[in-house]
């Protein structure tokens, strides 16, 4: 139980309570618009517990396994195909990523068993590890035409830190990017049709969001004010006027209007809506069909070697996670294979004792210069987002109040 006398930020439930099923806590977030996050302390939605104690991502994959008619889903993605479906080898799809295993396996599925064209689109990270870069160009090697959007590097560094400072987010910029980019791409070369991988509701957002194929438009399109949108923890309008952003850079990061998208009739779905979605044997798929190639080394925070694994930045998101919500990456990690039948809850809570929330040491020297801020710089901005109710300290050093057990 949580101290009653502490204090929780970002609208956190006070009381700390771990599914009985999976390993994740009612501190994890849901997907918000980030282009409206305009500080640390909004309330952000959390996923919901049940009476029994059982997560709604959980509850989800029971559904998965025992309600759904996936042969009935699959016909359904197959007349969506068939209505798209271009005969003059033009694109009639686009797929957006950045040749991880979801976005590989997606694109290959869609193209060699479903006979579509899709047209590849990468908001590129924000700085590609050795492994990412690899496998981004064995996913175009394995068939597909691709388009490479690399946003100004300077204002993307600039975001990126000006995200950490106020928000301990550094990986939001990446994260605008790559909802907007399949849409923004759709609107410039009229295909209507955007495939994303699963739906993020499938890890705790609301439940019911699992029912709709398609992305919620307000996550990439909007009546254009920047007075009403938000980068970094800044209004767009704050950014021009106090830190030297043009205008004319932004375009990137702000959501298309309402009325481009809906000329050329641009409809996003999920793909994960009709095939059954499993990460892991996403990356069995992508490794035998398209080269795709797990790290050589563990990866720094987890227990795995594939997932995460393309932008330098991503492994201080995960850290910046653990710091936030008490929920590091392999608590994510260990959580989705309990409800894949991968592994047992004993193995993932012991998984999660051991891994969660550990340092990327072997890339902090890449990432504080990324970042331009010092050591001290950093350490001040990770401890003043640590929550009062997840976090205490024992022998000067941070501990959290509470664990999976």
């Amino acid at each position: 139980m949580s101290d009653n006398k502490t204090v929780a930020y970002y609208g956190l439930p006070e009381t700390v309570q771990f599914c009985k099923r999976c390993v994740i806590s009612n501190q994890r977030p849901g997907s918000v618009v980030e282009f409206k996050s305009s500080g640390t302390q909004e309330r952000k939605p959390t996923i919901e517990f049940d009476e029994e104690g059982i997560c709604s991502a959980c509850r989800f994959a029971e559904r998965k396994e025992r309600e759904i008619d996936w042969e009935r889903r699959e016909a359904e993605l197959i007349r969506l195909c068939d209505t798209y479906r271009t005969r003059n080898g033009s694109y009639d799809c686009i797929v957006p990523g950045s040749g991880g295993k979801d976005s590989t396996f997606a694109s290959h599925v869609l193209k060699y068993k479903y006979n579509m064209n899709p047209l590849t689109v990468t908001w590129a990270p924000h700085k590609f590890t050795e492994v990412g870069w690899m496998n981004f160009q064995s996913w175009i090697g394995s068939g597909f035409d691709n388009l490479l959007i690399t946003p100004n590097s300077q204002l993307h560094r600039k975001l990126a830190r000006l995200a950490f400072l106020n928000l301990c987010h550094p990986f939001q910029p990446f994260i605008i990017g790559q909802k907007l980019v399949g849409p923004r791409t759709s609107a410039q070369y009229r295909i209507p049709l955007v495939f994303y991988g699963e739906n993020q509701a499938e890890y705790g957002n609301n439940i019911d969001e699992n029912d709709r194929p398609t992305m919620q438009t307000e996550f990439f399109s909007v009546e254009p004010d920047i007075d009403q949108l938000y980068l970094s923890g800044l209004s767009a309008r704050e950014l021009i006027n106090n830190h030297g952003v043009s205008p004319k850079d932004l375009n990137l990061y702000l959501p298309m209007a309402t009325e481009s998208l809906r000329d050329v009739g641009t409809e996003v779905y999920y793909l994960g809506y009709y095939l059954r979605w499993d990460p892991q044997e996403c990356y069995y798929y992508a490794a035998e069909n398209a080269g795709f190639q797990a790290n050589t080394v563990r990866t720094e925070g987890t227990y795995s070697k594939y997932s995460s694994i393309d932008d330098v930045v991503d492994y201080l998101h995960w850290f910046t996670t653990f710091v936030k919500f008490g929920i590091g990456h392999a608590t994510h990690d260990a959580a989705q294979e309990i409800r894949n039948d991968k592994i047992s809850r004993e193995e993932g809570v012991a998984l999660v004792h051991r891994y969660d929330g550990e340092m990327p040491k072997s890339w902090m020297p890449e990432l504080l210069e990324y970042l331009d801020i010092g050591e001290d710089t950093f350490w001040e901005t990770i401890d003043k987002a640590r929550s009062p109710h997840l976090w205490t300290k024992k022998d000067n050093e941070w501990v959290l109040r509470h664990r999976v057990e």
